[in-house]
């Protein structure tokens, strides 16, 4: 795959002829169709992977000699997809450990590595029990759990071509032989014994283990040494990450993984190099006439960087020094290709060294004129061996225009150049050390005074390292709107932000820094090493260590306790009740026995409190006689002969121990012993007892007990609760039925007498249906109430009823059926023809008289329904006739509906009328006049109606 069209590598000289070479043999671009060279530059197009791949180098030549160019490396950046269609299922116990293998295809470019779980867009999240190694891109499961159960699918993107390509899915599944124990970590992924970290680099080593516990994976320097304030310890888990790597950063490094079966270790060397820097470099020189020539080549770097010299693009059988002997050039002075600076710039007080570097072999003589006078040496002016001019301590007399004049046996020549001598920069801010709060915004002034014609350029770092506004989430802003001050502002400062700041000002002549050192105050750190050291039933005695106190000393630590029934973290009570900032134990008082207990401690200071510590270990306290009985003990019903007692059951949290269970204890009402019953569950919420003697209704006194594995506990208080009753004995009379409308029934009936035979009556039950009808419909009253209205029958139907009384043991004796007609149904024509008109504030309504079918009741009446909107309840007037008069002001809108009723009820509605809104008096009066005219007329108006009320 090929991501890029063309490519040119650049490279320009003056006077100049080019030649590029490719893996070190010469490149011919007329023999090559996609090579041109244009200038000295070389472009490629259509870039072919596998020729034009590899070392490009660049020479340059012309009558003076050849020089090179550094190599220039062309890579080409791609990546194939997954040769493997199917991946086998990985077979794991539940809690045993797994590595699943990502297998990444050919490629070329960094890659990055994320896990699909079962579909798109679920991604495997990364935890403490979870790892994508960003090396081999494998998935590391340090203890598997059902829910890990599912298809994974590994995602490669290359960072270069961001190309994204899918594994094939490997399937997880759990064995059904058992479930792995506990076991010590093993270490899966190891970082090498020795890494080499490039000066200011970011170097990130992996490590994780699998594990039963789940392992915690932790850092440390063997040497002992903290980690630096850029090492950020929280994030660092199975993966340790220090930036800008500097020589103080190297060393060996171990990773520990630890659970309560173990630990185990694993050591590497981050090893420091820095890229050669020439520290000395061969200087252009001439020589006279058969002299010899010693060029030093040095330079810094870790490894010890190798030496090697070329002529004209050729190498030379030369290490770290080169000798030339008996050179031999004859040149008449020449300051063509070397001609002074045309202006120089140099601060008041400051040293500058104007070069003179002439062409000329033999070497000869180098003066120095300022304007026409010749240059002298005095105590700050020295011309040195070379011909150069050091002037220390400039002084504004210095400046002026200056010639180096050269002389040898072949000629003279001669070249100038301008002095200029300006004002020194001085920041004017005195180094300071400022202390803010957290949440706070502060100014970092940086203030000058300068040479009015030099621009200025202000640079800030942190902590060495060069601030990019914009970037840092928008904390740094620019605020020096002079042009002579470089403030900056820090906003809403957070912890990470104290340290080292620098301004540096750097003008055309000359450069200067201050610092300041920022203190951030804030909220203590979280504590570190919580400890259980010892745990009661009831109490729990905790140590830990303290975090950092940026800069304001802990006042107090608050310790908090989570448990599996509790919601979230929830304070505890402790001794002493105020833990002090200099105290690191304490002991949590009232805990719940036999409950597994989390621990965690927040630490504060004047500013406010801190994040809080890492949970500690669960730790289970100890067991003891259960002290809660259950809540609202109540019971009876149940069949014949039962004695029903319920509870609710007593929490888990509440139970003390294990082995939980109830003892139920009950006797007949004023008798002395008791009858008991274990109830051997923890979760049992009803015990009935069940006995032929026991009379119907027959009063109980109960109550409930528990125990568990360490003893009994105490009985609730005693209840009254009554047996199973039976079914009433007898049957409702005087049952009475009789039709309301077509489709209401209301029946009556005589009631039983109270608790008659302990057989008592809680309501009664009503039941209606209809002839041929096989399920009738039942409805139930409460209490002594002896009558009741059925809705819903139809109109013109014969229904037969009967009346039960009940109980909880369920209904009696049905009474007698009687039967009954419903009232015909009411007429289903609406009413029509509905006229309207206004007269002063009031409307009048007209309609035709609606006349019932044969099988309908006949119309003894009309209702007229009107409001003022949609929304509101509508106001009722009824009539016998077929016209009513409505006295409503006239200022509203109405909504009006008119519906014919009989014996068997309200009959259709009309469609709803609109009456529009007439405002003021005069819009009244003339609709009264109109009204008035129609009347006289016999003409009415007549509105459409378009929705019902």
């Amino acid at each position: 795959m090929i991501y890029c069209l063309s490519i040119v590598l650049d490279l320009t000289a003056f006077h100049s002829v080019f030649r590029w070479k490719l893996n070190g043999t010469a490149i011919t671009p007329k023999s090559v169709s996609h090579y041109s060279l244009s200038g000295g530059n070389l472009r490629i197009s259509h870039l072919d992977k596998d020729q034009d791949a590899g070392t490009y180098q660049c020479l340059a030549f012309n009558s003076f000699g050849t020089i090179v160019s550094r190599e220039a490396s062309l890579t080409f950046a791609y990546m194939e997809n997954f040769k493997t269609h199917r991946r086998s299922s990985v077979s794991v116990r539940e809690g045993q450990g797994v590595v699943l293998l990502c297998g990444p295809p050919s490629h070329s470019g960094d890659l990055t590595f994320s896990w699909i779980f079962n579909e798109y867009p679920s991604f495997v999240k990364q935890d403490t029990r979870r790892f994508i190694s960003q090396e081999t891109g494998n998935l590391y499961i340090a203890k598997v759990e059902p829910s890990d159960v599912g298809n994974y699918t590994c995602v490669v993107t290359n960072t270069v071509t961001k190309t994204r390509v899918q594994g094939p899915p490997t399937p997880l599944v759990l064995r059904s032989d058992g479930i792995m124990g506990e076991y010590e970590p093993k270490i899966e992924v190891q970082f090498p014994e020795i890494v080499h970290v490039a000066k200011g680099s970011t170097v990130k080593v992996e490590c994780f283990a699998l594990g039963n516990p789940v392992p915690s994976i932790n850092w440390r320097r063997m040497d002992g040494i903290p980690f630096s304030r850029k090492v950020d310890v929280r994030k660092a888990s199975g993966v340790l990450e220090i930036p800008y790597f500097q020589q103080e950063d190297a060393g060996t490094y171990e990773c520990v993984a630890e659970n309560s079966r173990g630990r185990n270790t694993v050591k590497g060397k981050l090893s420091f190099y820095a890229p050669p820097h020439l520290i000395e470099k061969p200087q252009d020189v001439q020589k006279p006439i058969d002299d010899s020539l010693v060029w030093e080549c040095k330079a810094t770097g870790k490894p010890k960087p190798s030496y090697r010299w070329m002529k004209n693009g050729e190498n030379l059988d030369m290490s770290l020094s080169l000798f030339i002997g008996k050179a031999i050039q004859a040149v008449a002075p020449d300051f063509s290709q070397s001609q002074l600076r045309s202006h120089t710039m140099v601060k008041e007080g400051g040293d500058v060294l104007m070069e003179c570097r002439p062409k000329m072999s033999p070497w000869g003589g180098i003066s120095w004129r300022k304007g026409s006078e010749t240059l002298q040496e005095r105590n700050r002016v020295s011309i040195l061996d070379n011909g150069n001019l050091r002037i220390q301590n400039a002084t504004k007399p210095d400046a002026g225009l200056y010639t180096c004049v050269a002389r040898n046996q072949f000629g003279v020549a001669s070249s100038s150049g301008t002095l200029m001598v300006k004002e020194p920069t001085i920041i004017t801010t005195p180094p300071s050390t400022l202390d803010v709060t957290v949440g706070e915004s502060i100014v970092l002034p940086c203030q000058v005074t300068h040479d009015p014609s030099l621009e200025l350029k202000f640079t800030w770092f942190f902590n060495e390292q060069l601030i990019h506004f914009g970037d840092h989430g928008g904390y740094f802003e620019k605020v020096g709107g002079q042009h002579s001050a470089g403030d900056i502002m820090i906003r809403n400062i957070q912890l990470r932000h104290a340290g080292k700041y620098t301004c540096a000002v750097q003008t055309k002549v000359d450069s200067i820094s201050i610092a300041a050192d920022l203190v951030v105050r804030g909220p203590p750190g979280p504590p570190t090493s919580i400890h259980v050291e010892e745990i009661s039933d009831t109490t729990a005695s905790l140590s830990w260590r303290p975090g950092p106190d940026n800069h304001s000393p802990v006042t107090t630590y608050t310790i908090q306790a989570r448990t599996p029934f509790s919601l979230g973290w929830q304070a505890v009570t402790t001794v002493p009740e105020m833990v002090g900032g200099r105290r690191l134990t304490a002991t949590v008082i009232d805990l719940s026995p036999w409950v597994e207990y989390e621990f965690r401690v927040l630490a504060s200071n004047a500013i406010g409190t801190g994040e809080p510590s890492k949970p500690s270990k669960q730790a289970r306290t100890k067991e003891t006689s259960p002290k809660v009985t259950p809540a609202n003990v109540s019971g009876g019903g149940g069949s014949r002969s039962e004695l029903v007692i319920t509870w609710e059951p007593v929490p888990e949290e509440l139970q003390n121990g294990g082995g939980f269970g109830y003892v139920v204890a009950f006797r007949p009402y004023g008798a002395t012993g008791w009858m008991q019953a274990a109830v051997p569950s923890s979760e049992a919420s009803k015990y009935v007892f069940k006995n032929d003697s026991i009379q119907p209704f027959s009063p109980f006194q109960v109550k409930v007990g528990v125990y568990n594995n360490e003893g009994e506990g105490p009985f609730g208080p005693v209840i009254t609760i009554y047996s199973a009753e039976e079914e009433p004995g007898r049957a409702p009379t005087r049952i009475r039925a009789k039709s309301l409308s077509a489709s209401e029934i209301e029946v009556s009936w005589k009631a039983l007498p109270w608790n008659t035979s302990k057989r008592r009556v809680l309501g009664y039950e009503v039941s209606q249906k209809r002839e041929k009808e096989e399920a009738a419909s039942v409805q139930r009253t409460v209490g002594n109430q002896t009558s009741a209205i059925i809705r819903g029958v139809r109109g013109s139907n014969t229904y037969y009823v009967t009346v039960r009384a009940y109980n909880t043991a369920g209904a009696g004796l049905p009474s007698v059926t009687v039967n009954v007609t419903t009232k015909k149904p009411p007429p289903s024509q609406p009413p029509a023809k509905v006229m309207w008109n206004t007269l002063n504030s009031k409307i009048i309504l007209n309609w035709e008289q609606v006349k019932a079918l044969e099988n309908e009741s006949e119309v003894t009446g009309y209702k007229v329904l009107y409001k003022r909107n949609r929304h509101s309840r509508p106001s009722v007037m009824e009539t016998n006739t077929t016209s009513v008069e409505l006295s409503l002001p006239m200022d509203e809108e109405y909504f009006i509906q008119i519906k014919p009723f009989g014996e068997g009820g309200e009959g259709s509605s009309s469609r709803q009328i609109t009456i529009p809104r007439i405002p003021g008096p005069n819009a009244i009066g003339s609709a009264t006049k109109v009204s008035t005219l129609s009347a006289l007329s016999t003409i009415a108006l007549s509105f459409t109606a378009r929705t019902s009320l």
